[in-house]
């Protein structure tokens, strides 16, 4: 909720529900993903983040505000993970396709990290990566730098000598257009694609929504 660039973002209404909301919605239609959990921070900021969830009954855990890191850490140990999917909560049209192939492609390898990040071809707002638990502790005791604690796995990029790192890729490069929540633009925009919808919005694939986003970008 403490976000500088649009605060309260991530329960920002847009279309008939929050931002959260949609991308819960997305992520309870995943084939593959066993548990949803909401990490968010202990600051009283994000304690309408903590009462959304527990109104929808999704599992919420609250660690530290500034170390985001830590939160996954905690996530972790909490559930006892041997892996995870990490998501950002201003991505309400996250396609939960790709959140099933991400964990399709870390069962079917011996990784330790499978992203489609490294290097991004997919719109922001479709990023995901899969963590093996043992690795993110790992990693976790030899974070030292400020964005490896903010930015969850900006370490693992860094020594990509390490780590076995899988990334996939789309088809066509639309590593330049923005589909998350991130300014006022963004949520203009975002609710102009939800209300073009004549479906279910989770129905709507990653092809679907970069269509939506076409038809809106060339009116």
């Amino acid at each position: 909720m403490s976000s500088v660039r649009l605060p309260g973002k991530v329960l920002r209404r847009i279309g008939a529900q929050t931002t959260l909301e949609y991308l819960l919605e997305r992520l309870n239609h995943s084939r593959l993903a066993d548990l949803v959990v909401v990490a968010t921070s202990v600051d009283g900021s994000d304690d309408p983040v903590a009462a959304l969830c527990e109104q929808r009954g999704v599992a919420c855990h609250r660690g530290p505000l500034a170390d985001v890191a830590r939160r996954y850490l905690e996530v972790v140990e909490r559930f006892s993970l041997d892996a995870f999917v990490r998501v950002t909560g201003d991505s309400p049209l996250l396609d939960q396709r790709l959140v099933d192939r991400g964990i399709e492609l870390f069962r079917a390898g011996e990784w330790d990290l499978v992203t489609n990040v490294f290097p991004s071809t997919f719109a922001s707002g479709h990023s995901l990566e899969v963590v093996r638990a043992a690795t993110f502790q790992e990693g976790y005791a030899l974070m030292s730098e400020p964005d490896h604690f903010e930015h969850v796995t900006t370490f693992f990029y860094e020594n990509p000598e390490r780590f076995r790192i899988h990334n996939f890729e789309s088809d066509r490069d639309e590593s330049g257009t923005d589909v998350s929540l991130d300014t006022e633009e963004d949520a203009r925009l975002i609710s102009a694609m939800i209300a073009l919808m004549n479906r279910p919005h989770w129905e709507y694939d990653y092809d679907g929504v970069m269509e939506l986003y076409g038809t809106l970008r060339a009116s």
